[in-house]
């Protein structure tokens, strides 16, 4: 806990910011003016709080804007969680009461980026008398700069693709040390707005993870911007953008953030790096590797494991043959996962892969970390690209996708069923009761029936809501998600995948960002 500093301790504001930096911003108390936790901070060190503050809701508020109508006096309206708001109180009360844990996590990062930079800059000291909270937050680049020029090419052409299938949705990650993650967030912001792009873009000081839709020509235009940036060109290459039909439509909105991982996995990056990872392999060398793990007579007995780094909703609707898909809702259980069944992976060689191949750099990290397997290898590109090359490989059934069109068709195989009749289904729609967040598969015999929720506690509260007056609230983790276990259990000997068609699983709050 921090202790007050004395007066002539007043100026020396690395030490207040380190100080500050450890505190859980997330801990309500810390805005009560009757805490006594806050009553032994100085004023100095509220000035560095309420200023991060200040700047996290800022930069929040920013991501969320998009131009007004032309016929409007106002030059721009925000729109959040699927709301258009026209003036700055909405947005502001909006934003206040429905994204406080989003802005105390972006306040603790803010403070934390400058206990970093200040503990190893040279030029502050306690008789400085400029602002170096300003002046580490303003960038030599300016962000209108760094925008590709479109003054050739009509609004219509930018978003051409807008309720229709004609568009494009990029797939990328960028692993890189990023010393201004919140000046990336602003570029980011400005350029998806320039070229009226939707979607979801993930930012640390660790890289960049970013998916997002609109136009063909809009999408090149951003992958010719991203590569010719400085922070990324050396990292960056057009292959590393993965593409899919789709467009602006596919994502409600535009969200741009900063965060610690650019994959929630749970463990800072300063603990597990993305810099040790397993070997890559292509999809062709993945390809041979796969077919030679199932040509043994006994794949149980075998010294090779082919794993599904994903969530068990993703696997269930398309996995690859033969393999081992934890039956986990988060990204963030994996590593407790490795943790509870770490003999299973010992003296094996460890096939790893997931949607793009984010989850993997990471996730192949932590298990090489235990110094248990024989040999760790992941799918360079992730499934999409090895379905780019392969469409009727190893992979069966559909791609898993965070975004409105959820899954992604390469084949014909169907390996889910209808969770109510147990028909061959696999197409996935949101839980019929307002504000529950989960996906369900229900056949459209079973849709007609009015079966449409996640379970029987949601549809009950959907009748009641249907009847009455409906509730603003509902418990986001529903019973068929709190019924199953957190981390499974493996048998020492894993036998093929085998998923249950009861519980289901939710979308958005839920599982890695979208890579």
């Amino acid at each position: 806990m921090p202790s007050s500093t004395s007066s002539d301790q007043g100026d020396d504001l690395e030490a207040c910011i380190l100080r500050f930096s450890d505190l859980d911003l997330k801990d309500r108390s810390l805005v009560n003016s009757s805490s006594s936790l806050k009553a032994e901070l100085d004023g100095n060190t509220k000035k560095k709080y309420s200023f991060a503050k200040k700047k996290a809701f800022a930069l929040f508020v920013k991501t969320k804007q998009v131009p007004a109508p032309p016929y409007e006096c106002k030059e721009k309206w925000w729109k959040c969680c699927q709301q258009l708001f026209m003036n700055q109180t909405s947005i502001h009360r909006h934003v206040a009461t429905q994204h406080a844990d989003e802005i105390y996590h972006q306040t603790a990062f803010i403070l934390k980026q400058l206990a970093a930079t200040l503990s190893t800059s040279k030029s502050i000291t306690s008789v400085d008398k400029k602002n170096p909270l300003k002046e580490y937050l303003s960038h030599s680049y300016k962000v209108s700069a760094c925008l590709p020029d479109t003054s050739c090419f009509t609004p219509d052409e930018l978003k051409s693709d807008l309720g229709s299938e004609e568009g494009e949705v990029l797939l990328y990650y960028c692993y890189c040390d990023l010393e201004d993650p919140q000046w990336i967030c602003a570029w980011q912001t400005a350029l998806c707005q320039h070229l009226h792009l939707t979607g979801k873009i993930r930012i640390a000081t660790e890289g960049i993870n970013g998916t997002v839709g609109g136009s063909k020509l809009a999408t090149r235009l951003y992958v010719e911007a991203m590569l010719s940036c400085p922070l990324f060109k050396d990292y960056l290459c057009k292959e590393d953008f993965k593409t899919s039909r789709g467009g602006a439509h596919c994502f409600p909105e535009l969200r741009v953030g900063v965060f610690e991982e650019i994959v929630p996995m749970g463990i800072s990056p300063n603990k597990i790096s993305y810099k040790k990872p397993g070997i890559h392999l292509s999809p062709g060398e993945f390809h041979k590797e796969v077919e030679k793990f199932l040509s043994q007579a006994d794949q149980k007995q075998s010294d090779t494991i082919l794993l599904d780094c994903r969530n068990f909703y993703e696997s269930k609707i398309g996995r690859f043959q033969g393999c081992l898909a934890p039956d986990i809702r988060k990204f963030s259980y994996f590593p407790s996962y490795v943790d509870k069944n770490l003999e299973l992976f010992r003296e094996k060689r460890v096939l790893m892969y997931c949607t793009g191949g984010i989850r993997c750099e990471r996730g192949s990290a932590y298990l090489k970390a235990k110094g248990v397997c024989k040999e760790v290898f992941q799918l360079k590109g992730g499934i999409h690209k090895y379905l780019e090359e392969f469409p009727n490989g190893f992979y069966k059934g559909k791609l898993f996708v965070f975004d409105e069109r959820y899954a992604l068709c390469y084949n014909s195989d169907v390996l889910s069923e209808c969770s109510y009749c147990g028909a061959r289904w696999d197409q996935y729609k949101l839980c019929s009761t307002p504000q529950c967040r989960q996906l369900v598969l229900t056949c459209p015999a079973c849709q007609g029936q009015g079966f449409t929720a996640c379970c029987v506690t949601c549809q009950d509260k959907g009748d009641r809501q249907a009847s009455g007056p409906t509730q603003d609230s509902f418990k986001e983790e529903c019973e068929c998600t709190a019924r199953r276990p957190r981390i499974p259990r493996e048998p020492s000997q894993h036998a093929q995948l085998s998923v249950s068609p009861a519980p289901q699983p939710s979308v958005g709050q839920d599982g890695p960002f979208f890579v």
